[in-house]
């Protein structure tokens, strides 16, 4: 029987979540190779460890994702949330976003078919068009709701003024931006009105892409297809100023009598009960440690002497390649 794990809502739904989710984007190559029938048994090993929310993208291996998520929960759809995100074409023809109302409703027909399901819980835009109006693209999005296709709306990668603009055309239940100890300035500034308007913030990346759990020296030793082999925070002397930062958490986190990954998933759960991580892993090992977090309690002054260790601002390196950052936060 499956384990019960603090549960969080999403936005004003009455949806429940686990407070600690499971990003599957790892299971589609983006860190390397991936076995579909492993990834398979690990979002099974997640279902009996607690966790009822797993979060996809048609973006993540061109639809693969999305078809491996809903094999593996054939027979277990119940009480588990699905979200998943359209609309991140990646550079595509010099394009990184579609909003266009057409093809939100094409692109929910192809989400729902690959995940073999009837109505997605949580439904994203994964990247912000700048060239359709917010409220064309979440006009869409709502009718999509009032047919039952998909219960609550999300964007990614939204800046405060187009969350507010986003949420007057139909409420938005949960904005999932980037956030961890290395990055919250945007963040903190996008919680500030995701808050105030009762959205949920997921946070993407809550580990820093391995930063702050790894002792990658060398990004050479990464599998071949692991895009962290590009990303700026692994190049270089930025690797070095990095690691020295997480080794700030992981000193902290000797004294507290927990693993590093914990300290920082703790941290970002007390930032309130609106903010929920989506660490992707795809070992089992990984995983329980990181549903082990949740028993990680932090003091003030314990939560103060961790955001001192690794001030705001302190990372080296951008959150993508720099053709990508272009896409984000709009």
């Amino acid at each position: 029987m499956a384990q019960s794990l603090p549960k969080r809502t999403l936005g004003k739904t009455g949806i429940e979540v686990s407070a600690v989710g499971l990003g599957c984007m790892s299971f589609s190559g983006v860190y390397g190779p991936s076995e579909d029938a492993a990834a398979a048994q690990l979002i099974h090993d997640a279902i009996e460890a607690g966790i009822t929310f797993f979060d996809s993208s048609d973006a993540y291996g061109k639809g693969h994702n999305e078809t491996l998520l809903g094999n593996a929960l054939k027979g277990r759809r119940a009480g588990v949330v699905i979200a998943t995100k359209f609309g991140n074409l990646g550079g595509a023809g010099g394009k990184y976003a579609d909003g266009r109302p057409d093809f939100v409703v094409s692109s929910c027909e192809a989400s729902l078919s690959r995940l073999g399901i009837d109505t997605i819980d949580l439904y994203y835009a994964h990247r912000i068009d700048p060239t359709v109006p917010i409220e064309d693209t979440v006009g869409a999005m709502a009718k999509l709701v009032q047919q039952g296709k998909v219960r609550a709306l999300g964007l990614s990668e939204a800046a405060p003024a187009t969350i507010a603009r986003a949420h007057k055309v139909h409420p938005i239940a949960a904005v999932q931006n980037e956030f961890s100890l290395l990055y919250r300035e945007q963040a903190d500034d996008t919680r500030n009105t995701t808050r105030g308007l009762g959205i949920s913030f997921v946070a993407y990346a809550p580990l820093g892409r391995g930063l702050l759990t790894s002792d990658i020296a060398d990004p050479a030793t990464l599998s071949d297809g692991d895009t962290r082999k590009r990303q700026p925070r692994y190049a270089g002397d930025n690797l070095a100023h990095n690691r020295a930062l997480a080794q700030k958490v992981e000193a902290i986190a000797k004294r507290k009598g927990c693993t590093p990954a914990q300290l920082a998933l703790a941290w970002v759960l007390a930032q309130g009960p609106d903010v929920v991580p989506i660490p992707g892993t795809k070992q089992k090992k990984r995983m329980m440690e990181n549903v082990g977090a949740l028993s990680v309690r932090l003091s003030d002054a314990e939560m103060a002497e961790i955001a001192s260790a690794v001030p705001a601002g302190a990372v080296k390196g951008t959150r993508y390649p720099e053709a990508q950052m272009a896409s984000l936060y709009i």
